[in-house]
């Protein structure tokens, strides 16, 4: 139902505009909203006009009016004033309210279809009765965003989304619990996986400058068909886990671009044991320190290039080969070759992995 703020909001514009004042009462008689405190009309009439066949009614300077939603009665509306301009400015509270009523109604109904359509609990006969029901396009490129955003302020979140994205450009927010909105992106047939990358970048960017709040955001793949809309937030969804378990540092993560992180999700548990118990026995380096995160990191962007990577850290050469040999002298692997710094990178990743289903079990 529509909030009390919404309806008198809406009649203290009208007032504004015509100097009428207007009153909104529920069909017990209880004032809802008014432009002033009081009026001196007595709520008894106003209950015995809701329960009366008329849809209009004057009562000296009120002009009392019905609004309807589909047939069925929701309030009363009172018009206050002896011009004879008094009952057309009722007439079109009336219908500014009724339209509020519906706007705001299917509001709801879309998040609820969206809602209950990414979760697959919808037949599909369903999804293109109430998708025709709402004005919601069946057949249309669409694009799943979840923005994961912790905290208390996730509303806010939501409603910055709501900004960026308009519902007229078939864009459709909504927030799927309290940490995690969801933005269904119409675009486009022929965009980019960069460009839609884009977007989540500029997600990031503007609630991080707008709200002063920090946002992972991940991406599904392209769905032509309103009912596999589904598909592409469970894409989402995975590329969120996978994002934060092994590309942490990231804060978008596209599931078209997850690369050895998606294989390696998708390995059972025993087998990614076996594989860390063969590579590093039992010295297996569960927490390495931010300095040689920061090494490795940079040595492997740099193609295990020595020179180049103690040039970015500003670090002489000596000090890069040091930091080497000392993870060779605990894993037995070394790392200036292609074959075991593939090994050891993979490994980690592993390790992250084992760590986080150790982290879901407790």
């Amino acid at each position: 139902m529509i909030t009390n703020q919404i309806i008198q909001t809406s009649i203290d514009e009208l007032k504004a505009i015509t100097k009428t004042d207007l009153f909104v009462y529920d069909l017990l008689g209880e004032q809802v909203a008014g432009t002033c405190e009081k009026t001196d009309l007595q709520l008894g009439l106003v209950r015995d006009f809701a329960n009366s066949p008329a849809d209009s009614q004057v009562i000296g300077k009120h002009h009392l009016l019905k609004i309807y939603d589909e047939g069925e009665l929701l309030y009363v509306l009172v018009a206050m004033g002896f011009s004879d301009d008094t009952y057309m400015v009722g007439k079109i509270a009336v219908s500014q309210i009724q339209n509020l009523v519906i706007a705001y109604k299917e509001r709801i109904d879309r998040n609820s279809f969206f809602q209950n359509l990414i979760l697959d609990n919808m037949l599909l006969v369903d999804v293109y009765n109430r998708a025709k029901k709402l004005h919601i396009e069946v057949n249309a490129p669409r694009v799943v965003f979840l923005i994961e955003a912790k905290g208390e302020k996730d509303g806010m979140v939501t409603e910055l989304l709501k900004g960026m994205f308009s519902a007229q450009a078939g864009d459709y927010v909504t927030a799927v619990d309290e940490n995690n909105v969801i933005l269904i992106k119409s675009v486009e047939a022929e965009v980019s996986g960069k460009e839609l990358e884009g977007v989540a970048e500029t997600i990031v960017d503007m609630v991080s400058a707008e709200a002063m709040i920090n946002v992972r955001v991940s991406l599904g793949t392209l769905v032509g068909e309103l009912k596999d809309i589904s598909k592409s937030y469970k894409e989402a969804k995975m590329a969120m886990e996978v994002g934060k378990i092994f590309y942490a540092e990231k804060s978008v993560a596209a599931y078209h671009s997850l690369g050895i992180g998606r294989l390696i999700y998708q390995l059972p548990a025993n087998l990614c044991k076996i594989f860390i118990e063969e590579i590093f026995g039992d010295n297996v380096p569960s927490e390495l320190d931010d300095e040689t995160l920061n090494t490795l990191n940079k040595f492997f962007e740099n193609n295990l290039n020595v020179s180049e990577t103690a040039r970015q850290l500003y670090v002489h050469r000596n000090t890069l080969v040091y930091r080497i040999e000392r993870i060779q002298e605990s894993t037995g692997l070394n790392l200036r070759t292609f074959d075991d710094a593939l090994t050891f990178k993979i490994a980690m990743m592993v390790a992250n992995y084992m760590k986080y289903l150790e982290e879901e079990e407790i």
